[in-house]
Parts: C-alpha cells; structure tokens; sequence
C-alpha cells in the first residue's frame, strides 16, 4: 500500500507580512492551483528522498537512507526539511515514537512550485512528512489533528532549521481555500497549546476566484533572510513602545508598518465580500507601498525587489486595479488583479516585460484558487 498525498501552494492577497510579525494582526491568504506532493510507503529503515518527474516517470534527485534507531536526524542541508519532520514529530508524539520503532517508512516528495517563489515552497515539504506520517501510521486525528500539523511545521522550521517565515505558510496548503486569518495571540512563537492556534475563516463560499494573473520572476532571495531581518526589530520596537506604555514619542515605525498592513487586510475582507474589486485593487496598492517601504527601512537597497517593483509598475500602467508580492519580497513572485475578463492581456504585457528585462527564469501564469488543501490517496 502507498499513499499519494498532495498540497496546494499559497498566496498571501492582503495583511502581509503580518503572517511572519505575528501579533494582534491578519491576512487574507489563499491557496492556489500549484501543488506539491509525496508518496508514503513501507521500507526497511527510513528513506527520505526527493523526485521529478519527466516523460519516463519519476527520476530521484536526492535519496537518504537512515536508521531508525538514531534519532534526533543530524542536519547536513541534504533533505533537511523531511529530517526535521522526523525529528520533531518524533519529540511531540509518543504514538508515533512506538510504532516508528516498529516499522520503516520511505517519504518521496516531488513539487511543481518553483523554488523560492514566495509561495510558501519550503513549509509544503514539511506539511507532507507530517500528514505522510500521520497517515501511515494511523496516528490519532485527534491528537495528530491539522492545526496541530500546521503549528508542527512552523516548529520545524523555526525551531529545528533556524526558518523564520509566516503561519500562513503552514496553514493555508493544508485547509486550502481562500480565508481570513487571524494571528491574535501568536507573536512569540510559544509552545504548542500555550497560545491561540490561527483563527481560520473561509471566505470562498462567498468567492468562487480571484481575476488574479501572477509573474514569478526568477529572482531568488530566501524568504527567510527577509524575515530574518524584519521580525527581529518589528519585536524590538514592539517591545521597546510596550515598556514605555506607548508615549510621547509616537508609534514606532515596524509597529506602525505592521498595523497599517492589517488594517488592509481586515478592510480588504469588507471589500472581498461585497465584490469591490476597485476597492480590493486599492488596498492591495496600498499594502504594496507598506511593505517596500518596510523593506526599505530595514536596509534593503532596492525595497521590495526591482523586479517585483517593475512588474507591479508595468500591471498598474497596464490597467490592472491592483498588485503586490504574495511572499516575503526581494525575489519571488508578484500578482496583479484585473478586471474579469483582461486576464489575458496582462499576461502578454508581463511575457515581454520579463524578456525587456532580462528575466529568462520568468514564468507568467494565471493562478486559480484552489477549494481543496491536503489530499490523500491510497494507490
């Protein structure tokens, strides 16, 4: 028996980064119709190992054969997201430390989302391990349940490998859809059970899509180096304004960055519903400014990325309502609203934008939201 288990990736459309500086804060976030996967089967040890797939099936990228028996996994930057899984699952679970020690699992993962693209790539490969794991070997649902998968990962990553990027990354592939997500309660990243887990509110049955077209630019920067940098002074600041009871000095300026971002955020659900585009245009510009300049304040040269600015430049000339990044920014991908039906027409417009500028790695698409999150099939 295998089990064929599938992800969404996930862009965030209003609130960002606030998924990353969690707080008193939210985004609209969403999953779309670019997806990840493993396949979960028996072995003798553990396998752990990477795929692709071409015209002659699937071809193995990396492979790691480990014993079971030495634990916690050594980090050696081979495979080290499914190594993680393991090694945290392994320290939450006493279930699954019993029936590990029983039987061999061999986890191969395969994706479509291109590498750091900003839409939340790193955290799927986690998300599968778990839910791979969970499936395989029938942990409890109750106690292996999906928001604690999602708060998993984000351990995994933050905890294990030093990550720093947003819980909308963990939550979004899993519950799929597009949703509101509030992150009251979660800024400092405490222990599973000792803060809110994300308050996820689906707003797809009121929306069916997003007239939505979406430029990944090939232009590579770490998601986490962007928060790495950002989350640590938002903290500083945040805590520094929290210890003089605010003052005559003002709102410092992550603080001011940060609820300026939510205020979008909650704003563009009021929008969201009642199917204002030009409104839900206008805030995502406005959130587009927050971030560059947020970027721009923490030291980043060139803000939000030239190539992220040259294409939401060129979508607003364009006439598209509105455009942003769905990620952390510098590199990644952007995304523009259009009106229904002018899909098509910015697609060319950023086709030869990103042959002008030199961006042979671009890739033009048009991203549809995707209802269903974790799938999982017994082949």
């Amino acid at each position: 028996m295998r089990y064929k288990l599938t992800v969404p990736a996930r862009i965030n459309v209003l609130g960002n980064p606030a998924d990353a500086n969690e707080g008193a804060f939210a985004t609209i976030s969403a999953a779309v119709d670019i997806r990840a996967g493993a396949f979960v089967e028996a072995a003798q040890e553990l396998v752990l190992e990477s795929v692709q797939h071409d015209d002659g099936g699937w071809v193995t990228e990396s492979c790691r054969e480990l014993q079971r028996d030495v634990l916690p996994l050594p980090y050696d930057g081979e495979l080290d997201l499914l190594k993680g899984s393991v090694n945290r699952l392994y320290r939450y679970s006493p279930e699954f430390r019993e029936k590990f020690a029983q039987r061999g699992v061999r986890i191969s993962t395969w994706t479509d989302v291109p590498r750091q693209s900003g839409l939340g790539g790193s955290s799927l490969f986690v998300l599968l391990a778990l839910a791979g794991l969970r499936e395989f070997y029938s942990l409890d649902r109750h106690k292996h349940n999906d928001y604690i998968l999602a708060e998993l990962t984000q351990r995994v990553e933050a905890k294990e490998l030093g990550i720093t990027c947003g819980f909308a990354d963990r939550y979004v592939p899993l519950f799929g859809g597009i949703g509101y997500l509030d992150y009251r309660g979660k800024l400092h990243h405490l222990t599973i059970r000792q803060e809110p887990y994300v308050t996820y509110e689906r707003l797809d049955q009121w929306i069916d899509d997003l007239p939505l077209v979406a430029i990944s630019t090939g232009v590579m920067r770490d998601s986490g180096d962007v928060h790495g940098r950002m989350r640590p002074r938002y903290l500083q600041e945040n805590s520094e304004w929290h210890d003089r009871n605010g003052g005559a000095l003002g709102v410092p300026p992550m603080v001011r960055y940060m609820s300026s971002a939510w205020e979008m955020a909650w704003r563009g659900k009021i929008a969201l519903l009642e199917r204002d585009w030009a409104t839900f245009g206008l805030l995502m510009n406005q959130n587009h400014r927050i971030v560059n300049d947020m970027m721009t304040y923490c030291g980043f040269s060139d803000g939000a990325g030239w190539a992220n600015n040259l294409c939401i430049e060129t979508a607003l000339k364009n006439g598209a309502l509105g455009a942003k990044l769905t990620g952390a920014g510098g590199g990644g991908s952007v995304f523009a609203l259009t009106r229904p039906g002018e899909e098509a027409e910015l697609m060319k417009v950023w086709t030869q934008t990103a042959k002008e500028a030199g961006l042979e790695s671009a890739h033009v698409y048009r991203p549809h939201i995707s209802r269903q999150g974790l799938t999982v099939e017994v082949e």
